[in-house]
């Protein structure tokens, strides 16, 4: 009996499927020794050009899926942004591995979402217990 991510294009489908992304992408390991959660965004990162495309890639479907719930367009530039910015950044060699473990464009990207959500589409609140 495994995790499965919710495939409907309903608004709790996809916010269940971002918030799983974001988790492994931002926060699913700790750095060893620490409890400072990082995720697959830094650790593929850390593969020169080829892992900050891929982590953009990965940025980018989570707002492919915020304009599935109809974000505003100025919302979509917004998070497209924070990806941009991190690719940049995190291109550069040694700076951009450690500006990636501290700056998580998709938690910010999640973080415009629920605020969105919760407004237009309360019913997707999950409560943490």
């Amino acid at each position: 009996m495994g995790f499965e991510l919710p495939m409907g294009s309903d608004p709790v489908s996809i916010r269940k499927r971002i918030e799983a992304l974001e988790h492994l992408l931002e926060r699913s390991f700790h750095l060893p020794g620490t409890k400072y959660p990082i995720g697959l965004d830094s650790i593929i990162g850390l593969v020169p050009v080829v892992g900050d495309f891929i982590s953009a890639g990965l940025g980018a479907y989570i707002v492919w899926e915020a304009r599935n719930l109809g974000l505003p367009k100025w919302k979509l530039w917004r998070m497209g942004g924070h990806i941009a910015f991190d690719t940049a950044i995190g291109a550069v060699p040694l700076v951009g591995d450690a500006f990636d473990v501290v700056y998580k464009s998709n938690t910010k990207n999640l973080r415009i979402i629920k605020k969105h959500l919760d407004k237009h589409h309360p019913e997707t609140r999950i409560i943490e217990g």
